[in-house]
């Protein structure tokens, strides 16, 4: 067992899962799609905050990235951070085909105001045969519509940080929450009483509920992979692997173990 500060546990989880993560901001959804491979091309259409934080974040790095809006005003801030911004029109597929995007691995369609330009862009650079087409939806139901016309993924980042902080909030037994799907997460949950001296394996937690829990925060320090014998202590900070709502359940719910 290795004892670890926060930081350290937090880049352990996140180098062992593989789940994706929900996106707020530019930056998270550049960091993700990043991945670990050698440097690609990426096509960013609207250069509001969202696609301007992804199009920076993708170019730190050292991605080649062409961002793209319709106004010149967007343009021509952007650009003094970015060397391959134009202006351009990306409802029109005439246009797109000139400057040949066909050519890059990624599309991301991040245009927030205007859904039917959104729409038309996904759909553009579907038929140039980008591969990939990522693109951002402000509602539940754009998001059903760009999924139906085969957009590769869809995000939701107002409604993602909502639902995140909304379960936060409401979770008051919940130290720290990392969402890595709409319903799977990496949840801090203070230990309850009932658990205090239990093993964790007399604890059941993972066959009650299907949770793994990946390490205790204790005192400052942290355990990595604790083992089965590990004793569960008071002031004891878990840390579980799995649905969200599971991780509800532990907390609140007495905990049955089976009969010896």
């Amino acid at each position: 067992m290795a004892s670890q500060n926060k930081s350290s546990w937090s880049q352990w989880i996140w180098r062992n899962l593989k789940a994706l993560t929900p996106f707020k901001t530019g930056r998270e959804l550049a960091r993700r799609i990043n991945g670990n491979s050698d440097n690609k091309e990426f096509i960013v259409i609207g250069l509001g905050r969202f696609g301007t934080s992804l199009a920076m974040t993708l170019n730190a790095y050292n991605h080649q990235v062409l961002a793209l809006d319709l106004d010149m005003k967007r343009v021509q801030h952007v650009s003094q951070v970015l060397p391959h911004v134009y202006q351009l029109d990306a409802t029109n597929i005439d246009a797109l085909r000139e400057i040949g995007v066909e050519a890059f691995d990624t599309g991301v369609v991040c245009i927030g105001t205007d859904f039917e330009a959104n729409l038309l862009a996904t759909v553009n650079l579907q038929k140039l045969g980008v591969r990939r087409v990522i693109t951002k939806a402000r509602t539940v139901t754009q998001q059903d519509i760009l999924s139906k016309v085969g957009a590769s993924e869809v995000v939701l980042p107002e409604h993602e940080a909502g639902v995140r902080l909304a379960r936060r909030l409401s979770a008051i037994d919940f130290v720290d929450f990392m969402e890595l799907s709409e319903d799977k997460g990496v949840v801090e949950i203070i230990t309850p009483r009932r658990l205090v001296g239990k093993s964790l394996r007399e604890s059941q937690i993972r066959q009650q509920y299907g949770l793994a829990v990946v390490a205790i925060r204790r005192e400052g320090d942290v355990i990595i992979s604790p083992r089965a014998e590990e004793v569960i202590k008071e002031n004891d900070i878990l840390v579980v692997l799995g649905r969200i709502a599971n991780c509800e359940k532990l907390r609140e719910e007495p905990l049955f173990t089976a009969s010896p």
